[in-house]
């Protein structure tokens, strides 16, 4: 693995980035954009749902059914899964937000409490309840806290509930739900640093609450932290174990009898696991994980079980050591969901199944929950490739794959989320969150998808792929969630060779987007913080591992996309700023304001000589001479996650979204 440091970077060749400087400087010129469906020439194929499956990311036993929340799905929803009949036997709908993560029972098993995540402020209760002595009646809103997303709730002995999450650019607070008189209060921000909280725990007397920076890492952002809050003053206390305060965030938090169960998520270093003893919270033994995540705790008396990347590890209270966990399940993806009973291990995972596994002898009984009764909907998708046969479309724990050929589509499974993928010569190749680095899947050989190369684990989130026809190489930008700033990755077809180089635009812009044009990367940063530069345009070279020259765009917000046709480097902002970059000049030769179309983010690919964009909401074309847009596809409104894709199966056919749909444009434009 080689890292580049940006040592040299500012000794770079400034003479270009001046002169587009000049050019930038001007007001964003209005689009010419057509509000019409893109005329005659233009063919909509409706594909179907783009992907099918039952989402989750959360679960919990209560008694002898499994409790699992959805992701991504419309509506929200909780299911029960009885484990005696292996079979769904109840359902409610939450009806806001995008996905439950928060589940919690109070210490009667009767009250379930669910916490939703969402993208926006909805304005309405973010905590629901589900009486299960009653599980055909509707799950109710119970209140609301101001931070809009819940990560995790506990319920202490006495029915009082905790919430934790957060909102971007807020401080978390700990949130406190009366069951009694109904009323959500704000306890207070004890990190004001802190960027999220994903851990809370109860007892009697002490709440702990657990946060960091696992997203919006770097700028300042605190490290792990953890703090108990005394239910009877109303203060916290910093209970930090010095030896996690170099990990991102607090993962979990478990009260074990008398004992503290803490873990971390890691990033430059293993995630850890502290046992602290309640009565005195300076007492407490440490181990490294050796992973890089450990969550979902689960204890047996003797040892405390969790789940990593590398699939389910047990801690031995007694010696402090840390063992695999043997099992016949095999890949186990994404773990939402642990609990211990009867000598067996009962496991949620990410990849739309239940797993008990038999501790004594290591066999397990999986059920895919679709086929036990789970409802199968349309979930909203990350990044989309395609070629004359095939087209792929990820999710979470998921890349669909539509046979254009026969018409059918068929689930793979993947680890975390194909955010951007590419096809080549009838090979998949995406870049997969989190830390998974790239993947690939061959559908004459391979049975799965399957690891193609490793980059650093704190670079976690690939967020555009690319292929350097002319240097054989795969290119991908990607983000640091933890640290900050960015990478780009190479990777050789050829050779397997690989590369990543460490902040490539600057120690706070992202590489968001990447297109490529004679053998040299261009790269668009993006600074997600309120300081520094942003919408730097960097050209790179990918062998060589050094910079070229640069521009930096006077534009609000960074690169959202990239592409090349011709001389011509096309790029649009976050908030819709469009520019036009001449590389044999280096100069920025055209602005617009594209807003109307691109109101954040957007994605772009060249097709048939022309260059096509999409957001949120449109499918648009640019002229390539007068660099004029017009609108192929008003309203495509495409079911997206984390901001929409599109892409060419060389045919010149466009695949994309609309609504929760796989769509084929094919459009013929006329010069």
């Amino acid at each position: 693995m080689q890292h580049s440091p940006s040592v040299g970077r500012r000794q770079l060749l400034r003479a270009g980035g001046a002169l587009g400087l000049a050019a930038a400087a001007a007001p964003l010129l209005p689009a010419t954009a057509q509000a019409a469906q893109g005329g005659p020439r233009t063919t909509v194929t409706d594909l179907g749902p783009a992907i099918g499956q039952f989402a989750l990311m959360s679960g919990i036993l209560v008694g002898d059914t499994v409790v699992i929340g959805s992701r991504n799905l419309t509506p929200t929803r909780l299911i029960a899964f009885h484990l005696p009949t292996r079979t769904v036997v109840s359902r409610t709908d939450l009806g806001t937000g995008h996905s439950v993560q928060a589940l919690a029972v109070d210490a009667s098993g009767r009250y379930l409490y669910a916490g939703i995540l969402a993208k926006a402020d909805e304005g309405g209760p973010n905590l629901f309840r589900w009486d299960l002595a009653t599980p055909d009646a509707p799950a109710v809103a119970v209140g609301r806290t101001e931070d809009r997303d819940i990560r995790e709730l506990a319920v202490a002995p006495d029915g009082t509930v905790y919430a934790v999450g957060g909102i971007p650019g807020k401080a978390p607070a700990l949130w406190r739900y009366d069951p009694g008189t109904g009323l959500v209060t704000k306890l207070g921000v004890p990190e004001p640093n802190a960027t999220l909280a994903r851990a809370v725990a109860a007892t009697d007397t002490t709440v702990f609450f657990g946060a960091g920076s696992t997203l919006a890492g770097g700028d300042g952002a605190s490290r792990a932290s953890l703090y108990a809050y005394d239910r009877a003053t109303g203060t916290f206390t910093d209970v930090t174990p010095p030896e996690m305060e170099k990990d991102p965030s607090l993962r979990e938090l478990a009260v074990v009898g008398d004992r503290l169960v803490v873990t971390t998520a890691g990033s430059t270093e293993p995630a850890k696991l502290a046992v602290m003893d309640l009565a005195d919270l300076s007492s407490y033994t440490l181990a490294r994980t050796g992973g890089k995540v450990a969550k979902t705790l689960t204890p047996d008396g003797e040892r405390i079980y969790f789940s990593g990347e590398a699939g389910l590890h047990a801690y031995t209270l007694a010696t402090g050591s840390i063992a695999p966990v043997r099992s016949d399940v095999g890949d186990l993806g994404e773990v939402w969901g642990l609990d211990h009973v009867d000598g067996g291990l009962t496991v949620v995972s990410g990849y739309g199944f239940v797993a008990e596994i038999d501790l004594a002898t290591g066999t397990s009984v999986v059920t895919d929950l679709g086929r036990a009764g789970a409802p199968v909907s349309p979930q909203t998708c990350m990044g989309i490739a395609a070629d004359r046969r095939s087209v792929y479309v990820g999710g979470n724990n998921v890349i669909a794959r539509h046979d254009l050929c026969g018409g059918e589509v068929v689930n793979l499974r993947a680890p975390g989320e194909a955010k951007d993928a590419e096809v080549l010569d009838g090979v998949l190749y995406t870049g997969q969150y989190s830390s998974q680095g790239m993947w690939t899947y061959d559908h004459a050989v391979d049975a799965q998808p399957h690891r193609l190369a490793e980059f650093p684990s704190e670079q976690n989130r690939p967020l555009d792929l690319c292929f350097d026809a002319v240097n054989g190489l795969l290119l991908a930008g990607a983000q640091s969630d933890t640290e900050g700033g960015g990478s780009l990755w190479t990777y050789s077809l050829e050779d397997g060779g690989k590369a990543a180089y460490i902040n490539p635009v600057d120690e706070v812009q992202l590489v968001r987007a990447v297109a490529t044009r004679d053998g040299v990367a261009y790269l668009g940063g993006d600074n997600p913080t309120t300081r520094g530069p942003r919408g730097t345009v960097v050209a790179f070279d990918p062998v060589a591992g050094r910079e070229l020259w640069r521009i930096d765009l006077p534009l609000a917000t960074g690169v959202a996309a990239l592409a090349v046709r011709g001389p011509h480097l096309y790029g649009l902002t976050r908030k819709g700023g469009f520019f036009v970059v001449d590389l044999r000049i280096r100069r920025v030769v055209h602005t617009a304001d594209l807003r109307a179309l691109c109101p954040g983010f957007a994605a772009m690919v060249t097709c048939r000589g022309w260059v096509y964009g999409v957001s949120d909401t449109t499918l648009f074309r640019v002229h390539p001479k007068t660099f004029a847009v017009t609108t192929v596809v008003a309203g495509i409104d495409g079911a997206w996650y984390s901001g929409p894709h599109v892409n060419t199966d060389g045919l010149g056919r466009l695949y994309t979204l609309r609504g929760h749909h796989l769509v084929r444009v094919d459009d013929r434009p006329v010069l």
